[in-house]
C-alpha cells in the first residue's frame, strides 16, 4: 500500500496486508518501507512467519527485497522484530535503541514470544541508537525519540518526505480499534514511565503518524497523542 510517493506499508495483519494463522490478529505489526536512491529502509519486520508475504507486497510496487539495506526497529516485541534474524541472514543491517538491541540479542521475555506461543530467534543489532540522535541513512535524516513504557525499548522515528513531517510511532499510541495505549502485558511495561513518554511525545507536531498496528493518522496526529496522554493521566495516577 503506497502512503506517499516512496513510502509504503507492506505488512500488518490488522490491515489485512499479512496473515499469520487463523483466529490470530496482532501477530504481525505494521511494516513500512522508505525508498531512497541508494536502497530501501524498512521499519519493523513483522513476526517472521509472514516475511514472504511482506516481500510479495513489496514486489507489487516494484520494490526488491534485495534492496533492503537497513531495518529499524520500534521495539523488541515478536510481532515487530520476530523476523529480524531472517533479515540478518540476508545481509540487512539491523538498527535499534540500546534497550531493544539488548532484548533481541537475548530473545528473552522482553520479546514476548510466549504471547504468540512461538520462539523468538535472537540476533545482534548492527547499529545501536541513542535518544535525540539524528541518523543519516541512505541520504535520509531520521531523528530518534526514545519513548519507553509499552516496552523499555519503544522508539519513534521522524523524517521529512514531500514537505511532510512523518513519524513512525510503533506501539507508543494504541490503534483506534483498541484503546489509547500499546498492550500492557509486556514484562517491562511501566505506567509512570509510559505517561512521561506520552507527555514528551505530545509536544511534537507531525503531519502523519504511522503506528505499529492498524490505521495511519493522516490529520493532526498530535491530537491523538494528546488524547492518549489525557487518558493516561486519568487512568494511571
Amino acid at each position: 500500500m503506497q502512503i506517499l510517493k516512496g513510502l509504503y506499508q507492506v505488512g500488518g495483519d490488522i490491515n489485512g496486508l499479512t496473515f499469520d494463522q487463523p483466529g490470530a490478529l496482532w501477530n504481525d505489526g505494521n511494516s513500512y518501507i522508505l525508498k531512497t536512491a541508494e536502497g530501501l529502509i524498512m521499519f519493523d519486520c513483522g513476526c517472521g512467519d509472514t516475511l514472504e508475504q511482506i516481500f510479495a507486497n513489496m514486489q507489487h510496487w516494484d520494490l526488491s527485497p534485495d534492496d533492503i539495506r537497513y531495518c529499524i526497529l520500534t521495539h523488541p516485541h515478536y510481532d515487530h522484530a520476530g523476523g529480524g534474524h531472517l533479515l540478518k541472514h540476508r545481509g540487512v543491517k539491523m538498527v535499534a535503541i540500546q534497550e531493544t538491541a539488548d532484548a533481541v540479542a537475548s530473545g528473552d521475555e522482553r520479546c514476548c514470544g510466549y504471547l504468540y506461543h512461538k520462539t523468538f530467534h535472537p540476533f545482534e543489532v548492527d547499529m545501536v541508537l541513542k535518544d535525540k540522535e539524528v541518523l543519516n541513512l541512505l541520504g535520509i535524516q531520521i531523528e530518534v525519540m526514545h519513548l519507553p513504557g509499552h516496552s523499555m525499548g519503544c522508539t519513534a522515528y521522524f523524517f521529512n518526505l514531500h514537505h511532510k513531517r512523518i513519524v513512525i510511532s510503533g506501539d507508543v499510541i494504541g490503534t483506534l480499534l483498541s484503546g489509547d495505549f500499546g498492550w500492557s502485558g509486556s514484562i517491562d511495561f511501566d505506567k509512570k514511565v509510559y505517561t512521561r513518554s506520552l507527555l514528551k511525545f505530545s509536544k511534537v507536531d507531525t503531519d502523519m503518524m504511522l503506528p505499529g498496528h492498524g490505521m495511519i493518522y493522516f490529520h493532526k496526529p498530535r491530537i491523538r497523542v494528546e488524547e492518549a496522554l489525557n487518558a493516561a493521566l486519568m487512568q494511571w495516577r
